[in-house]
């Protein structure tokens, strides 16, 4: 995931729906600086399955110029979901919602397959943590 700010290298995170138990990222990439939260997705072609951006701190977001469709989860400070969106088009825009403080920007079909649902908690977890490992994406 050219682009994405990786906490540093050999850190991988995963993203499950704590509810279901439904994974819905294998690998979660982070975009907490202004730059790469401003960049997102935008120089990608498409969002491959099993990988999500983390966009925080975010309260809504938009597709402008984007080349494909995303699903988007928003949560609050507790993980829950106040906000989601299956199959957000390009061009369009999600309003901020009050108590979003961070948003999972995750391939099309991703919610209609977890079976992801407002309210549902969803849980960032460390699949990988070995400084010694050498991850050609994580730069």
């Amino acid at each position: 995931m050219i682009g994405l700010l990786w906490p540093r290298k050999g850190v991988v995170f995963s993203a499950r729906n704590g509810n279901t138990g439904a994974v819905l990222a294998q690998r979660v990439g982070i975009a907490a600086t202004r730059r790469a939260r401003a960049i997102g997705l935008l120089l990608h072609k498409a969002l491959p399955e099993g990988e999500g951006l983390w966009i925080a701190p975010s309260r809504g977001v938009h597709t402008w110029g984007m080349r494909f469709t995303i699903d988007v989860v928003a949560l609050d400070d507790g993980g829950r979901i106040v906000d989601l969106v299956a199959t957000m088009k390009p061009w369009r825009m999600r309003l901020p919602r009050a108590s979003c403080v961070g948003v999972l920007e995750l391939p099309s079909g991703t919610i209609a397959r977890s079976g992801t649902r407002l309210g549902d908690a969803i849980v960032f977890e460390i699949v990988r943590d070995d400084p010694y490992v050498t991850d050609d994406r994580a730069a």
